[in-house]
């Protein structure tokens, strides 16, 4: 039970990591707000929760508008009383687009879920942690935050981003307010992210396969990791980057 009497939001929850981090975090004691864009497949998550006698939440949430996350935020705060976990798991790719052929609006699409969107839920998260002088927050950069060759260049550059803004959250909020913030970089997992893959550019294709084959980890994992940077079993660990992809980057 490494997250009993706490409060979790993820984004994203509705299936792959998200939903198997909302899983794992109901079963370790959290209430859970579970977050996404599919109402259908989050209402799943949040009744499969309550059915193991735990407690959740479902939220539709468009992680790009301002109103959205922050009603999302006070879900949390008015059902259970405070946000101790904020997981920023939601997500898309970008077909491998390079530089030269993405267009202002394929760029701005990623860089507003996978950046915008993770900081508007912080900063909506950061006002009620830091009014409690405790919290944690771990955001899904993937190794494509670490990395050129392993998504478009809207993609990498985003993840690139987050892992900014992850570093910078955790040097401003640790000593003042007792805020961690932690990043997990995933390989290739076993999720319907993929699905967003629908036109593969074949010059950014091209230097992925460069990196060669990647192992193919499970939702469940990246969840594992998740827990451990959410509880206080990393309770020394802030602004860091755990990567976890199988090995495919150590080669």
């Amino acid at each position: 039970m490494k997250l009993e009497g706490k409060t979790a939001v993820i984004t994203g929850a509705g299936s792959g990591m998200g939903r198997a981090a909302a899983i794992l975090f109901a079963k370790e004691g959290a209430n859970v707000v579970a977050a996404d864009m599919n109402e259908e497949t989050v209402r799943e998550v949040a009744e499969e929760i309550k059915g193991l006698g735990k407690e959740a939440k479902a939220v539709q949430v468009n992680v790009t508008k301002q109103e959205d996350v922050e009603k999302m935020v006070q879900e949390a705060v008015d059902s259970y009383g405070s946000i101790d976990v904020l997981v920023n798991n939601a997500g898309v790719m970008d077909n491998f687009i390079p530089v030269g052929d993405v267009t202002n609006e394929q760029w701005d699409k990623v860089m507003k879920v996978n950046v915008t969107g993770p900081m508007m839920a912080m900063r909506a998260a950061l006002k009620h942690m830091m009014s409690q002088k405790s919290g944690v927050i771990v955001n899904n950069a993937s190794v494509g935050g670490l990395f050129g060759a392993r998504g478009g260049s809207a993609y990498v550059a985003s993840k690139h981003a987050l892992l900014g803004m992850t570093k910078n959250t955790a040097a401003v909020y640790s000593t003042d307010y007792g805020i961690r913030c932690n990043a997990v970089a995933p390989g290739a997992v076993q999720t319907n992210i993929g699905s967003t893959i629908d036109n593969p550019n074949p010059l950014g294709g091209k230097a992925i396969a460069k990196a060669g084959e990647p192992p193919l980890g499970q939702a469940e994992e990246i969840a594992s990791v998740m827990l451990f940077l959410a509880s206080e079993d990393s309770s020394f660990i802030n602004g860091a980057v755990v990567t976890a992809d199988g090995g495919w980057t150590a080669v």
